[in-house]
């Protein structure tokens, strides 16, 4: 048998997640895929997947066989193109999951810049609030804010996002400004369904001092653009993260609401199932976004000479 082309088979039905799918990626049969996967089980005698009618899954040992597969695989990728050029090019098609904000105010952008310089690659997008797992779904790279989700993952930071309140002037000129954290017991706020505890907004004062706020209001939802979009409309007072409300803080649609209190923070991460080795494709591209996330540094101020 060809052993190689029995992993590759047994690698791309795993990630694909059935044998119809992996087939039409491969080009092949969905009999010739399935006897590939069959022989690779004689040869190593052992069975890798369990077969339902539903679904497929991973046995222990090939749970252990696909990630070394991956590995494999991967490394055979990058020997081809260092053999045919003295760089990495990474080509191919790069899967990667987020939320749909991130996906839309971060990764898009990140994603024209850097396929302009590697043409070859393309691009899979899944957005999706909720975690997804990256091997069953066949995932390369995940972009998480906070948790990073199974201790069988790799994870890079690659920054910090933090929360700000936020209203639209029209709103403030009609409600008034909150001037303290209990001010804003007496104003309309806009909660989002999936924060750890959407009702209950912990804020950190100018000393330190954690204060939390009862939130109600008149709008509570499942997507920060929608609360974002309300927030402009002048429907209330709006606690999200910096990159949601960027474009409306910079164009004067929102004006921060008390700018000396901390609305909380977490962590940025890419994050992949291999962890011992990474294709050219996904290495390049987080390192990319590590660039893409850094914060701007602050230009030199003028040094001002007399004589």
């Amino acid at each position: 048998m060809d052993r190689l082309a029995g992993i590759e088979a047994f690698v791309r039905v795993v990630e694909s997640g059935s044998f119809v799918r992996a087939a039409e990626r491969m080009g092949l049969s969905t009999s010739a895929l399935s006897q590939r996967v069959a022989d690779l089980e004689v040869h190593l005698g052992t069975r890798l997947l369990n077969r339902t009618t539903r679904r497929l899954s991973l046995t222990e040992g090939g749970q252990a066989f696909f990630e070394r597969g991956v590995a494999l695989l991967a490394d055979l990728d990058e020997a081809e193109a260092l053999a045919g050029s003295n760089t990495v090019r990474p080509r191919g098609t790069l899967k990667i999951t987020c939320a749909h904000a991130v996906g839309v105010q971060r990764l898009a952008p990140a994603i024209a810049r850097f396929q302009r310089l590697h043409p070859d690659l393309r691009f899979d997008v899944v957005t999706a609030e909720r975690m997804l797992d990256l091997v069953e779904e066949g995932i390369d790279l995940a972009i998480r804010i906070g948790a990073v989700g199974s201790d069988q993952l790799v994870a890079r930071k690659l920054g910090t996002m933090h929360l700000v309140l936020c209203a639209s002037p029209a709103y403030l000129a009609r409600r008034g400004t909150p001037r303290s954290a209990a001010d804003l017991s007496s104003h309309d706020l806009l909660t989002y369904a999936h924060a750890r505890t959407p009702r209950l907004w912990t804020l950190r004062g100018p000393d330190g001092a954690a204060l939390d706020v009862k939130a109600t209001g008149s709008l509570h939802a499942n997507s920060g653009e929608v609360l974002v979009a309300a927030a402009v409309a002048g429907q209330g007072i709006v606690l999200e993260t910096d990159f949601h409300v960027a474009q409306a803080l910079a164009s004067s649609q929102l004006v921060r609401v008390l700018p000396d209190h901390e609305g909380g923070s977490g962590d940025i991460w890419a994050v992949y199932p291999s962890r011992r080795h990474l294709s050219a494709k996904v290495r390049l591209f987080v390192e990319h976004l590590a660039a893409e996330f850094e914060p701007p540094t602050a230009p030199a101020r003028p040094v001002t000479r007399t004589r």
